[in-house]
Order: structure tokens, then C-alpha cells, then sequence
């Protein structure tokens, strides 16, 4: 006899709802924190143990719940933020749907403690008892979740390693953080405070806050503008074509303050970037796109991260047109016509691109390895991996000085044969340049490089190490043992764009590595400039009437 059609019990269904809500610890994380946001919140507080398992405490100083709320805020579909279908047509907020205290309180043992301004006391509700207490706290509100998934073990099976799990949280952390500058976050994993940024108001301290969570880097190639037109407004920085990455590990797109990620935006990016990135590398951003509530529709996911616009068309057009345009003026402007703007006023470059070196100017590349300069002296035959390789060194020793040197997480870890003696030697020096690796036997898994190095291929790093000599503590990282480093690295041959060029050479330049003093410059003097300039390194002698160059890579 086939069963037959029964209600639920409510613990079920918030279980059921949790399967598409609590992914992952950080699930739990982002739901937190955008409630905090929505609560007026300035500052938020994220303490995680164990990554998330043992412990996550979010606490803000938001409006706080009113004593009577505190159990409808753990009831399935009670809230605050929608209260008609017209405002479910244009939610400004971040929650709306009501589930998500229900949900986490059905995996996990969750206690609520908030306090409105003027109340006398602070009220704690425990999820599981259901008891309401009095109790100390600040005015604002603190969620407390213990044990994710202590009654759902075979969904606790499916979470991965502390440190996995903690990487998840710090991104959304740090993402939601990127949202509301306005906001001062704080976070700390297993009692250890891993960053804490405070309010940004102008731009100026927004970009001291990028630098912070994104990397010096980013900002230094970074270019802020801001355009309007037909109702969209879109704004943020997008990084030079030189700053491409492996993977899109920097692309933070948000809608209203949303964070998402959409395929209409993705592919509106990419073609504005078609002209001038590299095949298999992709752009770095942070962009913020303004519209009318109504002509978005957030409701569309389960985690919200996908949008569905009402006017696509529109808004990839508005997007590919206005980074097409704020590209284009990067480019020189012989080489690349502009792109149509979408309305009669341009945007405007907020930070204009570097200036070109004074008196250099690129004539094109050969065969992957050589750029040709013309300067004043004469014709300049540029070497770029050993120019890459001195622009690293000189970009490490500066986040070095900093404090701070900027790592990226390899899409696959990269196993290096016979590794882990030579890793091991230098274990104080690469844990300061931000290198985290893992043995396997005799062998290594290289799981992050510095970004300075770029697309150097990692097990020549390995190599660079063991030619060194003796192992290096942080302390006596000098600018030559950077220089040797980095110098015994292979970086590959690859033909890059005209504005990947010349964005190049001004990054050389802005180093003080342009001219034919410095690694990777070999100069061809022009007749009756024997004074100014003469051949360095080693080119084929025996050229005194005409220059005879030789394409092929260097020995």
C-alpha cells in the first residue's frame, strides 16, 4: 500500500532548508554577518575555533532584537525586511526570506543574546531549551553556533580540513568587508586575530583598506573610476592587463551591495578584456554596480549569489562598454581605437594610468622573450624573463619592508621530486615570502607562491633555493639574496598585448630597472651616440657596423 501524504515535523523541514542554506561553516558565516549588516551594524566581530566546528561568534552593534522578536527570530519565515510582495519586488537588504536562524539552529546548538537601545539588559534565548534569560551585553546582538552538524554526522563527514574550511570564512569575511567600507571588521580563528579593518570614508582610506585585504599590489596597478548612465551606475577598480591572473581568485563583483556571481557579468568582463589579456589569464577587479531595486531580482538562488537582471541586455552592454572605455585609455592612442562610450560624457579615470618612461617607448616583442625599446641612446633589446625576474626581487623586497608580502593559492599544488630537504632548509625564509608547502616523503606539494613572482614555474624556485647558499632566516632576506632568488627562477615566454607592454615598461620603470644598467637592457647605441650608450651583456661581438641580432632564447 503506497504511503500515505503527511506534514513534516518542523525540525525536519528546517533540516531539509538547511541542506541548501549550511553548506559549509562559512555558509553559516555569511548569513551572520549580512543579518549584522542589515542591523545598521558599524562594527562586526567574527571569532571562529577549530574553522568553524567547534565555534563561530558573530557579534555587531546593530539595532538589536526586541525581546519579544527573539523567538520568531528562530520560527521558519519571520522577518523584518518584507512584509508585501512589493517589497519582495525590490529588496534592498540582504536577507529576506527568514530561514536562515532556523536552519543553523536545526544543525547546530545555537544561542541568541541581543539588546536594543534604551532596554536595561541584554536577553539570551537558547535554540535547542527554547529558555529566555537576562543577560550582560553591549547594545547590539551576538549569534553563538557550536557543534555545526553534531546531529547530521554524515553531512560533517563531507566537511574538509580546519585550515580548508578557515580559508572559506576568510574569503567571505574578507569579501563581505569589500562590500561596506563603511563597516570596521574584525577576525580572529583559534584566538589568534588574523585582520581587523576600520571604516573607510574616502577614497584615499578605502584604498589603504584594499591594500589590506587584496594586497599592495593590487592597489599599485589598480584603477579607480566611476560612470553613469541610463539609470546604472557603475564604479571600483580594475587592475592593469599586466596584473592578470592564473585563475580568477580576484574578482569581486557586487550588485546593490550584493556579492555575486553571475554569468552575464562574467562574460561582460571578459570581452572588455578580450583585447588585451593573454589567452588563459584572467582580470583582477573589485566593481560595484548600482541600480534600481526593481530592475533586479535576487530571489533567484538558494545562497543568493546568483542575480537575474530584468534588462540584461542593458546592464552587459553598460558593463562591457564602460571597462572597454576605461581600458582603452590605458592603450596608447595610435594603437587601439576607442571604444563607443555608452553616453555622451566618457567615464572619468580617477587615477590615471602611469606615465610612460620618459624618452622609452616599446616597438614590439620577438618570439616571447624580447621586448624592443626605442629610447634615447639607442635601440634596447629587453631580456624579459631576467627583467621579470629583477622586477620580483625588487617587488619582494618591498613587501618584505612592508610587513606584509602577497601570496596566491596555486589551482592544483604543484608536487616537486625530491623537494623537501631543500624546502625544509629554508623554512624560516619561505614562511616570510608567504610559500606554504607540505611533504610528501622526499617530495614536495608547493601550495602558494608569492605573487610578485608571477607565472615563475615552481619547481625552478625549488632550484633557485638549492643553488643558494645556506639557509636564510627572515631577518637577512637582502636585496641580493632576493636578486639571486628570484633570478634562478624560469619564467616562461609569452606574447603579450601592446598595453601589456607598455604597462610593462612602466613598471619597470616605476622600480628604477629601465635602461640598459639594469638586468635583462641591451643596448644597440644610434650612430654618434658611442657616449651616451654602449652593448651590455652578452651580445654577439664583432658589430661595429651593424647590429646583428640573435632571437633565440638566452643560454
Amino acid at each position: 500500500m503506497p504511503a500515505r501524504i503527511r506534514e513534516l515535523p518542523s525540525l525536519l523541514v528546517n533540516q531539509i532548508a538547511a541542506g541548501e542554506v549550511v553548506e559549509r561553516p562559512a555558509s553559516v558565516i555569511k548569513e551572520l554577518v549580512e543579518n549584522s549588516l542589515d542591523a545598521g551594524a558599524t562594527r562586526i566581530e567574527v571569532e571562529v575555533q577549530q574553522g568553524g566546528v567547534k565555534l563561530m561568534r558573530v557579534s555587531d552593534d546593530g539595532h538589536g532584537i526586541h525581546r519579544d522578536d527573539l523567538p520568531l527570530a528562530l520560527s521558519r519565515h519571520a522577518t523584518s525586511k518584507v512584509t508585501s510582495l512589493e517589497d519582495l519586488e525590490r529588496i534592498a537588504s540582504m536577507g529576506f526570506r527568514g530561514e536562515a536562524l532556523p536552519s543553523i539552529a536545526s544543525v547546530s546548538r545555537l544561542s541568541l543574546i541581543s539588546r536594543e537601545a534604551g532596554s536595561e539588559h541584554a536577553w539570551r534565548l537558547d535554540a535547542d531549551s527554547g529558555d529566555l534569560a537576562p543577560a550582560a551585553h553591549p547594545v547590539g546582538t551576538t549569534v553563538e553556533v557550536r557543534d555545526l552538524f553534531y546531529n547530521t554526522p554524515a553531512r560533517r563527514k563531507f566537511l574538509r580540513t580546519e585550515k580548508t574550511e578557515f580559508g572559506h570564512i576568510e574569503q567571505v569575511v574578507r569579501r563581505l568587508a569589500l562590500a561596506r567600507p563603511e563597516v570596521a571588521f574584525q577576525l580572529a580563528h583559534n584566538g589568534r586575530q588574523l585582520f581587523a579593518t576600520r571604516p573607510a570614508a574616502d577614497r584615499a582610506a578605502q584604498e589603504r583598506r584594499l591594500a589590506g585585504l587584496l594586497g599592495e599590489a593590487f592597489v599599485e596597478q589598480a584603477l579607480f573610476f566611476e560612470h553613469a548612465a541610463a539609470g546604472l551606475t557603475l564604479r571600483g577598480w580594475v587592475a592593469r592587463p599586466t596584473f592578470s591572473r592564473s585563475q580568477a581568485d580576484m574578482q569581486h563583483f557586487y550588485v546593490n551591495g550584493r556579492m555575486v556571481r553571475d554569468k552575464l557579468v562574467t562574460h561582460a568582463v571578459r570581452q572588455a578584456f578580450q583585447d588585451v589579456l593573454y589567452h588563459g589569464r584572467h582580470p583582477a577587479y573589485v566593481l560595484f554596480l548600482e541600480l534600481d531595486p526593481v530592475l533586479v531580482d535576487v530571489n533567484v538562488h538558494p545562497t543568493k549569489h546568483e542575480v537575474r537582471f530584468r534588462e540584461g541586455r542593458l546592464v552587459h552592454d553598460f558593463i562591457f562598454r564602460t571597462l572597454h572605455q576605461v581600458l582603452a585609455e590605458e592603450r596608447p592612442a595610435a594603437a587601439e581605437p576607442a571604444a563607443p562610450s555608452v553616453s555622451a560624457a566618457p567615464p572619468r579615470v580617477k587615477e590615471p594610468a602611469a606615465d610612460r618612461p620618459s624618452g622609452l617607448r616599446v616597438l614590439g616583442q620577438a618570439r616571447g622573450y624580447y621586448l624592443i625599446v626605442d629610447t634615447p641612446d639607442g635601440l634596447a633589446c629587453v631580456h624579459l624573463p631576467r627583467a621579470l625576474a629583477a622586477l620580483a626581487a625588487a617587488r619582494l623586497e618591498r613587501e618584505l619592508a612592508a610587513g606584509r608580502v602577497a601570496a596566491r593559492p596555486l589551482l592544483m599544488p604543484v608536487r616537486v621530486p625530491g623537494a623537501a630537504a631543500v624546502l625544509s632548509a629554508h623554512a624560516a625564509a619561505l614562511e616570510a615570502l608567504g610559500l606554504e608547502w607540505r611533504a610528501a616523503g622526499e617530495d614536495a606539494e608547493l601550495r602558494t607562491l608569492p605573487v610578485a613572482l608571477g607565472e615563475a614555474e615552481p619547481a625552478s624556485l625549488v632550484e633557485a633555493l638549492a643553488a643558494l647558499s645556506g639557509p636564510a632566516a627572515p631577518a637577512s632576506l637582502s636585496a641580493a639574496w632576493l636578486a639571486a632568488l628570484a633570478g634562478g627562477c624560469r619564467f616562461p615566454a609569452a606574447e603579450l598585448s601592446r598595453a601589456e607592454q607598455e604597462a610593462l615598461l612602466a613598471a619597470l620603470d616605476r622600480h628604477g630597472l629601465a635602461g640598459p644598467a639594469n638586468p635583462g637592457w641591451h643596448l644597440w647605441p644610434w650612430p654618434g651616440a658611442r657616449g651616451r650608450g654602449s652593448w651590455t651583456g652578452k651580445f654577439p661581438p664583432g658589430a661595429g657596423r651593424r647590429p646583428s641580432f640573435s632571437w633565440g632564447p638566452q643560454p
